[in-house]
């Protein structure tokens, strides 16, 4: 180990070698405090090159890498585990932006980039890179493609995966794969760059990609509807698509318990309707027109919804503060969770179809199970992501309730499976659902992707234990 630590100092320079327990410890917990392991050093190299001589020193070594970028995951696949004989390989110095081509609409930009630096580069060429987290000042694109991220746009622009052209990855052997192509047609055999995204780092380490651009929206219009069933969101839902077409944005559904908890942290945010409902939808459409009338499609459609019965009473902001103050109620969620205290958490998806049927059947299951439960969903329902967060509302029973945890993800992942879907929608697997999957997917799948693995990493160096 001194020896490797002498040969990375001299890769990327002694103040980019992390060996202090006090220096390390960022690196090596996750930001909900979940996970949180021990490495033998932190490397922060600040070039491709560089990554691929830090993974031929490594690998010669037998050294396992935990590849990282702003650590900013849910299920712990940046971190590294206790044993102290990993090398986390942090990606922050790679943030150029290498070309931006506005005629091939396309960004290439390297993996230590925030996402929110790929997104002023878009807007400074007047386009827009769609997607949107709330980690967005933090989170790196590089962990964005490695975990194959969602976010409130997916419904119109998709996941990370539909949004990247080419990759530039090193292997595990240190071989770089150059695949930074531009191209939306290249029918050359297997598409390699779906290897990478969504891997988790575990296949190799993304340095580099070129993504796609949009034209930058001109106009937008912002509701926010009440409804007393999902059934009514969905049929809002789809009544919205046919109206607005692809204008359609974002469709997230919060629940009453989920707006109850926003309400009660979060300073400044207001109720915009007069009475409670059970559940609400925030809805944005968005044009590269000026001059579309969205505000108009909205109203045309939410009033006869309302005529129809299925929405209660619903609000168009009619200013960018409005908006603001409207997304505000949704992206505050998770925070205003978190300040609540801990509960078990679920990122699902079902067919849009099913999102009922889910809801329906998880809160019978569980409140039969666990009576006073207290039931947080809110999500993309627009492409059928639900994040369903469980606990009890006193302290004392909810401590008894989280060792429940077990018990409750079984109910929960056997329901969402049942009816067709995924037990990890946009968080993915990492350590914290590794072994969960091997019960929800085919002997046939885990075959496959232990075979992908061994073909790409042999000896197991890349992210060992995460995802598989």
């Amino acid at each position: 180990m001194t020896e490797l630590l002498t040969a990375l100092r001299a890769i990327v320079g002694d103040s980019h070698v992390l060996t202090g327990e006090a220096d390390r410890a960022p690196y090596e917990a996750d930001w909900r405090g979940r996970y949180k392991g021990r490495a033998l050093c932190v490397v922060r190299p600040g070039s491709t090159e560089e990554v691929v001589q830090v993974v031929r020193a490594c690998a010669e070594r037998g050294v396992a890498m935990v590849p990282q970028g702003g650590n900013t995951g849910l299920v712990g696949g940046g971190v590294p585990h206790t044993t102290g004989n990993e090398v986390v390989i942090n990606l922050s110095r790679l943030n150029r932006v290498r070309a931006v081509d506005p005629v091939n609409n396309t960004l290439t930009v390297e993996a230590g980039c925030t996402l929110a630096t790929v997104q002023a580069a878009a807007v400074a060429h007047d386009r827009l890179f769609p997607l949107s987290l709330a980690s967005e000042g933090s989170c790196q694109i590089g962990g964005n493609l490695s975990s194959n991220a969602g976010g409130v746009h997916v419904l119109r622009y998709g996941n990370t995966r539909e949004l990247t052209l080419g990759l530039e990855v090193v292997l595990a052997d240190g071989q770089i794969w150059d695949g930074l192509r531009g191209l939306r047609k290249d029918n050359t055999g297997y598409d390699l760059k779906h290897l990478f995204v969504g891997a988790e780092g575990t296949l190799g380490i993304i340095t580099a990609a070129v993504i796609k651009l949009f034209p930058q929206p001109r106009a937008r219009a912002v509701a926010w509807a009440a409804m007393e069933s999902a059934e009514a969101a969905v049929a809002l839902l789809s009544e919205v698509r046919a109206a607005c077409g692809e204008r359609l944005t974002a469709f997230e559904i919060v629940g009453h318990a989920a707006l109850e908890l926003v309400l009660q942290h979060i300073p400044g945010c207001s109720d915009p309707l007069r009475a409670p409902a059970a559940c609400y939808a925030l809805i944005e459409l968005s044009d590269p027109a000026a001059d579309a009338a969205l505000q108009e499609m909205l109203q045309t459609v939410l009033s006869a919804q309302m005529e129809a019965g299925r929405v209660s009473d619903a609000v168009i902001a009619a200013s960018g503060a409005q908006i603001a103050a409207l997304w505000a109620l949704r992206e505050n969620i998770s925070e205003a969770q978190r300040k609540e205290g801990i509960s078990i958490k679920h990122d699902v998806s079902v067919p849009v179809s099913r999102i009922p049927d889910f809801l329906r059947r998880a809160d019978a299951a569980l409140r039969e199970a666990f009576p006073d439960l207290r039931i947080v969903a809110f999500g993309h329902v627009g492409d059928g992501n639900l994040h369903y967060n469980l606990s009890k509302p006193a302290a004392a029973e909810n401590a008894d309730f989280v060792a429940q945890t077990a018990v409750v993800n079984r109910l929960v992942h056997d329901i969402v499976v049942g009816l067709g879907g995924s037990i990890s929608a946009e968080h993915g697997l990492g350590q914290l659902k590794r072994e969960e999957i091997t019960r929800y997917k085919s002997s046939v799948e885990m075959t496959l992707m232990r075979s992908i693995k061994q073909a790409l990493d042999p000896h197991g160096l890349m992210n060992p234990g995460k995802v598989l």
